[in-house]
């Protein structure tokens, strides 16, 4: 019986084998939108907003303070080395997505504003801030509450000129400074008018050590914010940033209100790039 079933399954003698099969062509990968050439400076075309795309960060619980380091310390290369890899047990995820302007509550406010987008700058999401982003500048044009009427007040106010937030290129050595007026705004339900002036520098650059990644050559960008309102006392903050071609900022240290060392050691906020546990 099986010898028969074996004779009715075989091939006929006068069959045509099939062609041999064709190898499997994978094809080329995708080319990468932005690939970092270390080449000792940040160029605009290596930070161009993504829209859409939400950013990972690991940040401490509201009101902790985290103990920072940004002076550094040269490597085992020789090199200027960050160390903000610590595994902190309470840590949390923040995440930031820039979006278009359009559809806003607040969209007319900078209709003349062209090719806006936006960006949270609070980690809470309750804030964002109005950017324009061309070769030569990221700039900030005002800031809005997340939602027309939040529990703590709606926040709405324009510049009277934009203020710059990065000068592109990003190289040590770098300093520029941009004073913004605000009339007839809005801060938490209340009226609102006052003048911000951001002092910035690039004035290092080194490896950053994160939690689950390693950034060999990142520009330090401090930035000194001063905000005089036009009733109330004026006070100052200062932020540490540290960005990476084609990742953008890739941490931030924040300063405690009114601090006189650029070199501070506790950060009212520290957010890194990182994984969700």
């Amino acid at each position: 019986m099986l010898a028969g079933l074996s004779g009715l399954v075989s091939c006929a003698d006068n069959e045509t084998p099939p062609p041999p099969r064709q190898a499997y062509q994978s094809g080329a990968p995708p080319a990468l939108a932005c690939v970092p050439n270390l080449d000792g400076k940040i160029e605009a075309s290596e930070l161009t907003p993504a829209l859409g795309v939400a950013v990972t960060y690991l940040v401490a619980p509201q009101g902790k303070e985290r103990t920072v380091d940004l002076v550094g310390a040269p490597n085992a290369q020789g090199q200027q080395e960050w160390r903000f890899g610590f595994d902190f047990a309470d840590d949390q995820v923040a995440r930031i997505t820039a979006t278009k302007l359009e559809g806003k509550w607040y969209a007319a406010t900078f209709a003349s504003v062209p090719n806006a987008f936006t960006a949270p700058l609070d980690l809470g999401g309750r804030t964002d801030g109005v950017y324009t982003y061309d070769e030569t500048e990221l700039r900030l044009h005002g800031i809005a509450s997340t939602v027309e009427n939040p529990p703590e007040g709606k926040t709405l106010y324009a510049y009277d000129r934009p203020v710059t937030i990065y000068r592109f290129p990003l190289q040590p050595g770098a300093t520029w400074s941009s004073s913004a007026t605000v009339r007839n705004g809005t801060l938490r339900g209340l009226p609102y008018a006052g003048r911000d002036t951001y002092e910035q520098k690039v004035d290092g650059a080194g490896a950053v050590v994160l939690p689950d990644l390693t950034f060999t050559q990142a520009m330090r960008v401090r930035t000194l914010v001063t905000i005089v309102p036009s009733a109330g006392a004026e006070t100052t903050q200062r932020q540490t940033g540290f960005v990476f071609e084609c990742f953008g900022e890739v941490a931030r240290a924040t300063s405690r209100l009114n601090e006189p060392d650029e070199n501070f050691t506790a950060a009212s906020e520290l957010r890194r790039l990182g994984l969700e546990p």
